[in-house]
């Protein structure tokens, strides 16, 4: 299992892929795998072995290239065909070095696989399935190899779970970006005349300027702003909150916050868009409206709607056992040989 060698396996705060993959590591070990995980730094949370590159986080980097680089290369070396059957990688250049290891590789596509990315998944190293995280996320480029589906899930176990609707504010978690409507989230609640906390992860370049030229003048005494959360204190923002707000403005491939709402028994009301009407039941676990000026409605309405509802459908579609199941299917049609063709066969090992 390879992961970028930006952040710990878990998180310590901001980290949907990092997430993910702690709680499919676990529950693939549970499963009698043997799992290592290649990752950075000198730390991790999971079951698995753990192999680390460097010392030292990267995150301070995030967003170069040579980071990434020098870490798969690193990885490339150490991977060996007579120790695993499948690498799974997890990162952004991955799939276009992949080429270079004698183990089949199945890449999860985490982001939205168009433009920029979509010429670089367009471009992925022969031999190497991706897997996507939505369906709506495959329709998005249907062209590339995509070899299988599989929703993210997270471990719930220690998640607070509300039994009744939030008295809280509204809630919007993401980073700071246009991408993710913080804007639309203060107009909404305010529309409504709801109070609002905006969680936003604020560390890089484009999220600090982003914040202080377009949120910061539209604060109020009706919106409180918490930077940078921790796990345990976004948690505690979920399970307190009236509802998630995903005013989103871009095609989202997957969304794990509005899982993490769910599980803690938050609705989420969110406009349709990318695979919010696959992650959310409108009228049951959350409302999606195609217009942000149906979202003032929507807040006011959501709090008729059960949180039991909300956990059991996590507990349903978005287990990491699930998830593991999902993965293991990939695993073996790509090992095995019965995934669709690849663009050139590779040399597999079998038991």
């Amino acid at each position: 299992m390879l992961v970028p060698p930006w952040l710990s396996v878990p998180p310590p705060g901001y980290g949907g892929l990092e997430q993910v993959v702690h709680g499919l590591v676990d529950a693939l070990v549970g499963h009698g795998h043997r799992v290592t995980l290649f990752g950075a730094g000198r730390q991790h949370g999971t079951t698995a072995d753990f192999v680390s590159t460097i010392d030292e986080l990267q995150y301070d980097r995030l967003g170069e290239s040579l980071p990434e680089l020098a870490h798969l290369a690193r990885i490339n070396r150490l991977v060996s065909a007579a120790e695993f059957d499948v690498i799974h990688d997890h990162t952004t250049i991955g799939p276009l070095v992949a080429g270079r290891r004698a183990v089949p590789t199945v890449a999860t596509v985490h982001g939205n696989p168009v433009g920029e990315y979509g010429a670089v998944l367009s471009d992925t190293d022969h031999g190497v399935g991706l897997v996507a995280i939505s369906h709506a996320q495959r329709r998005s480029n249907p062209a590339l190899p995509w070899v299988g589906t599989v929703h993210n899930a997270f471990d719930s176990r220690d998640v607070p779970v509300k039994q009744e609707p939030g008295r809280g504010p509204v809630l919007w978690l993401a980073r700071f970006s246009p991408d993710k409507g913080p804007d639309t989230a203060i107009r909404a609640c305010r529309a409504a005349g709801l109070p609002l906390t905006l969680a936003g992860k604020c560390n890089e370049p484009a999220e600090r300027r982003y914040f202080a030229e377009v949120v910061q003048p539209m604060l109020g005494h009706d919106v409180e702003v918490v930077m940078n959360a921790d796990r345990e204190a976004a948690l505690r923002l979920l399970a307190d909150a009236r509802c998630l707000i995903m005013p989103i403005q871009w095609e989202e491939p997957f969304g794990m916050v509005m899982v993490e709402a769910m599980a803690t028994g938050t609705p989420v009301v969110a406009l349709r868009r990318g695979a919010v009407p696959e992650v959310v039941v409108d009228g049951v676990t959350g409302l999606v409206r195609d217009d942000a000026r149906e979202l003032p409605a929507a807040l006011r309405e959501v709090v008729r709607l059960d949180p039991a509802a909300c956990t059991a459908h996590v507990a349903e579609h978005f287990s990491t056992e699930r998830m593991a199941h999902g993965y293991e299917a990939v695993y073996r049609a790509v090992a095995f040989g019965t995934a669709p063709p690849l663009r050139r066969p590779v040399g597999l090992r079998t038991r």
